[in-house]
């Protein structure tokens, strides 16, 4: 990179460069899913019965729909820590070894787990709105519909949806992959609480819901 193009960075305001980083953000959330899709989806032609397949490519594209048309908030963390566990919370399911492993249950009861999983997303989704984004935000506090839970419903909905995927296709490197997306995701919400905390109407909506993601667990 020459001096000038460094100038040029340097000399680009911060605003413009998070819009720009967003963008590319976007971009590449697009084509790794893009990818997914396309890998999940020839494997179920392959194997019409392996419905869990066809309903992690739907969860996938509910959540990248969902980080493309969020809102852009005015303050969000970029900071690398925040950003791998926001992005590996979010989309590690894309790394699971989609061939066949051991059943733990039968497909019907994994493809219901699922089901539950993307309608709690969805009734989640509902309840935030256009307030949803990958990387920790303040994109202002919510406490009806699913909030009145616990309080980051959406990710609850991503955990039981993964769970009905592991459960009929049990592997130990996605017994592997789902251990760490989960690290990562209670990383992600201790990030997302940590920014929020000073906002003191999340702080009294925090006394009001106590539990973040499982009721009298979590």
């Amino acid at each position: 990179m020459s001096s000038l193009d460094q100038e040029s960075m340097a000399s680009m305001p911060v605003v413009d460069r998070h819009v720009m980083a967003d963008l590319i953000l976007r971009a590449i959330t697009v084509a790794v899913f893009g990818v997914f899709a396309i890998v999940a989806v020839s494997q179920w032609l392959a194997a019409p019965t392996r419905i869990t397949l066809l309903l992690i490519v739907v969860e996938s594209c509910f959540t990248t729909g969902l980080a493309l048309f969020s809102r852009t908030p005015v303050r969000r963390d970029w900071r690398p820590v925040a950003l791998l566990c926001s992005l590996g919370g979010t989309y590690g399911c894309m790394a699971y070894n989609l061939n066949p492993g051991i059943q733990f249950v039968p497909e019907n009861v994994g493809a219901s787990l699922q089901i539950a999983g993307i309608g709690w997303q969805l009734f989640a989704k509902v309840s935030l709105k256009r307030s949803f984004g990958v990387l920790p935000a303040n994109r202002g506090v919510v406490s009806h519909g699913a909030y009145r839970f616990v309080r980051h419903p959406m990710y609850l909905g991503y955990f039981v949806t993964d769970i009905g995927f592991l459960l009929t296709n049990f592997s130990l490197f996605n017994l592997g992959v789902h251990v760490v997306q989960v690290g990562l995701q209670v990383g992600r919400i201790l990030q997302e609480e940590r920014m929020l905390a000073t906002d003191i109407a999340y702080r009294c909506y925090r006394k009001a819901v106590r539990y973040r993601l499982i009721p009298l667990v979590f």
